[in-house]
């Protein structure tokens, strides 16, 4: 499934780069060590898994618990803790199943998702939203970024920025482009260190905003995916906030479960 998205040179370097003893940097944030191949190979399964039942009628939504995290990572390069694109890999899996024709990834990392966003660039059939602090690291993810085909929504925000500020966006601008765009599946590219208490960044969201996110894309998922959602971990530093926010992620996501 790795294939998808990234060439079979850069799927061996990363294998080759995990060492059999100890740590290895492939950047100044990325590190790998022996077990770091397979976490990541079990995430891209994960996604693909859950992309599976909920095509088989098992469930209508999913979250992937998994580390590491994929958003960062480019066709050919790790970044920021990822190896390989599990949210960009899970829509390019689901496009190859029966019955989904067009697909929805949404990110609302605090980072912005440039490996997602190069990775279906020039894909017409997935369109993608990332909402992001700027200026922040990576340093992409302006609005004037769209894609080769417009399937890209950047939402640029700026620090101190709350999940009701995020709403707005998604009101006015986003989620008008989803329900263009038709989706047969949502995919969530779920980081929670937009929280105000997380150390990495300036965004102000509460755990009750990842509630009301996770409301809104859920009933949009609702009303135009057949409910169908894919949810896969991305960043989140403060582990009491990342606790809080995730119980409240997957509690929406029960509730809309059938």
């Amino acid at each position: 499934m790795v294939s998808l998205a990234h060439p079979a040179q850069y799927f061996d370097r990363i294998q080759a780069a995990c060492p059999a003893t100890g740590v290895v940097s492939l950047d100044g944030d990325t590190h790998v060590m022996n077990a770091s191949f397979n976490a990541a190979l079990r995430g891209v399964g994960a996604i693909c898994h859950a992309v599976d039942l909920i095509l088989q009628a098992k469930d209508t939504n999913a979250f992937c618990a998994t580390r590491p995290p994929g958003h960062h990572a480019e066709a050919e390069t790790p970044m920021g803790f990822c190896l390989f694109g599990t949210a960009a890999i899970g829509a390019k899996y689901a496009l190859k199943q029966a019955g989904i024709n067009r697909v929805a990834v949404v990110d609302f990392d605090v980072h912005h998702g440039n490996g997602t966003q190069d990775l279906v660039w020039n894909d017409p059939e997935i369109i993608l939203v990332t909402s992001q602090e700027m200026p922040l690291w990576p340093g992409t993810g302006d609005a004037t970024e769209r894609g080769a085909h417009e399937n890209v929504i950047n939402i640029p925000l700026s620090a101190g920025a709350s999940g009701a500020d995020l709403m707005d966006h998604y009101h006015q601008n986003a989620l008008p482009a989803l329900v263009a765009h038709a989706p047969d599946l949502l995919i969530i590219s779920a980081g929670f260190d937009a929280h105000c208490a997380d150390p990495l960044a300036g965004l102000a969201f509460t755990t009750a905003d990842y509630t009301e996110i996770t409301k809104m894309l859920c009933d949009f998922a609702d009303q135009h995916c057949h409910g169908r959602v894919v949810s896969t971990l991305e960043g989140g530093y403060d582990l009491d906030a990342l606790a809080d926010s995730v119980a409240a992620h997957v509690s929406v996501l029960m509730e809309h479960s059938r």
